[in-house]
């Protein structure tokens, strides 16, 4: 019997020649469906962040549980067909194998990574957009950090000092007034050069110190100066004291009234009855020159009735001359002050005596009734003739009738006449009736300044024949 060559190939057994083809093959179909999976992972996670980017939200959720489904069906349906496609008894490496298994496990998981959607999809995903901005806490400090160095006098200057001293630290004193800025108190300094620096107050009292706003503040504790132009003082103590209110002394009132003077309107509601009460000021008047008891008085309007306007004279330089002008027209110049709606007093500063004025009615060729002294009784006079009433005066009061029933009547002068040697003074009053009928005349002795007060009166009754 022949023995084969030892060069000649043994013979393969059939098993064997067909299980490398058969393993190629099952390794071949994972690759594929793996990648299969793989890319339509990546499509959907591409579907997710444009998603995103549109900002729709249900299409996001819709997104990301079709990726899970797929993520999960991916591995099902590779295995659904390897084992279609191996047969019963693997033969397969178990290297090559293990390899396989963690591609297949790796590939579907990094899709759902931002990374891995970027990469797949070629676009870099938006950003979602931020939420408002959250506000800084306000610098309100509770706790008063550990005591520092004090302040030598150097440091002092420099933390007094605008435009220098940033950095300067350390433990002192400041005053100055309270404001608030931002609703945190703040102390205003007055440096040197007078110029002001602003300091932030902190610390546990920092609640309470806005009550003392327009304040004078005194504050200790630990300054530091962050700005050349302002700081922060961490409060220990502090002092408030109200701001005293400045009076202002009001000027000399002998100089004031000079330096203004009474304007044509002003004057004539000074001489005008019950009008111009409180004014005050440089002017010059013009009245009749009478006298009570010493004093003497300048009437400058409805003279002998119960609305005289009559000035006291006050001023030594111009009083010494007056009493051989009483009964004259005078021309007073200097301050008026009418107190009151009847007259006031007038500090005469130049005195000029002026022409009087003609009588309206001449009393020749005419036919005169007299009645002397307070004597209730009837008298008879004559259409267009004369009555004279004499009544004495006496010091700070005069005679006068109401205003109406001298037109009635017919008033034309009522003269101030001063008794010879001493004696008490008279004042006349001259009637010239245009109306004819039966008249009752009231006299009134009245305060001179004040009509509305009357000591006494008396009444005389007047008929008047055509």
């Amino acid at each position: 019997m022949a023995k084969p060559k030892s060069g000649a190939k043994k013979p393969t057994p059939a098993a064997k020649a067909g299980a490398k083809p058969a393993a190629k093959k099952d390794n071949a179909a994972r690759l594929d469906l793996i990648r299969n999976a793989s890319k339509k992972v990546a499509t959907a996670a591409t579907k997710v962040v444009k998603a995103v980017a549109e900002g729709a939200k249900g299409k996001v959720a819709a997104a990301k549980k079709a990726v899970a489904e797929k993520v999960e069906k991916a591995p099902a349906a590779a295995k659904k067909a390897a084992a279609k496609a191996a047969p019963p008894a693997p033969t397969t490496p178990p290297a090559k194998a293990g390899k396989a298994a963690p591609a297949a496990k790796a590939a579907p998981a990094a899709p759902a990574g931002k990374k891995g959607a970027g990469k797949a999809g070629g676009k870099t995903p938006l950003a979602v957009p931020a939420g408002p901005p959250v506000e800084k806490p306000r610098p309100r400090a509770t706790k008063l950090p550990p005591v520092g160095e004090p302040l030598t006098k150097r440091e002092m200057e420099q933390l007094l000092t605008a435009g220098e001293g940033r950095g300067v630290m350390g433990e002192g004193s400041l005053k100055g007034r309270l404001v608030l800025s931002g609703e945190m108190p703040h102390l205003v300094v007055v440096g040197r050069d007078k110029r002001e620096l602003t300091f932030l107050l902190q610390g546990p009292d920092q609640e309470v110190l806005p009550a003392y706003v327009d304040h004078k503040v005194s504050v200790s504790g630990l300054i530091k100066k962050t700005t050349n132009h302002s700081g922060v003082v961490e409060v220990r103590k502090y002092s408030a004291k109200k701001p005293e209110v400045e009076e202002v002394a009001p000027p000399a009132s002998d100089s004031e009234p000079k330096l203004r003077y009474l304007s044509p309107g002003e004057v004539s509601m000074a001489v005008a009855a019950g009008m111009g009460a409180g004014i005050k000021g440089f002017a010059s008047i013009r009245g009749n020159l009478e006298m009570m008891g010493e004093d003497f008085v300048l009437v400058v309007s409805n003279g002998g009735t119960r609305q005289q306007v009559s000035f006291a004279i006050e001023g030594k330089a111009a009083v010494k001359s007056l009493r051989k002008h009483v009964g004259q027209t005078l021309q007073v110049t200097g301050v008026v002050d009418k107190t009151s709606g009847w007259g006031g007093r007038i500090t005469a500063e130049m005195v000029e005596p002026r022409p009087s004025e003609a009588r309206s009615v001449s009393r020749d060729e005419m036919e005169l009734v007299h009645i002397e002294g307070e004597v209730p009784t009837s008298v008879d006079v004559k259409l267009n003739h004369g009555l004279t009433v004499r009544l004495p005066e006496q010091p700070g009061a005069t005679w006068a009738i109401e205003p109406t029933l001298a037109k009635r009547v017919g008033l034309r002068e009522a003269n101030f006449e001063p008794g010879p040697n001493g004696s008490p003074a008279t004042r006349e009053f001259f009637f010239t009736p245009r109306n004819p009928g039966n008249f009752e005349v009231e006299f009134f002795l009245a305060k001179a300044f004040t009509p509305g007060v009357v000591e006494r009166s008396f009444k005389i009754n007047v008929t008047v024949k055509p």
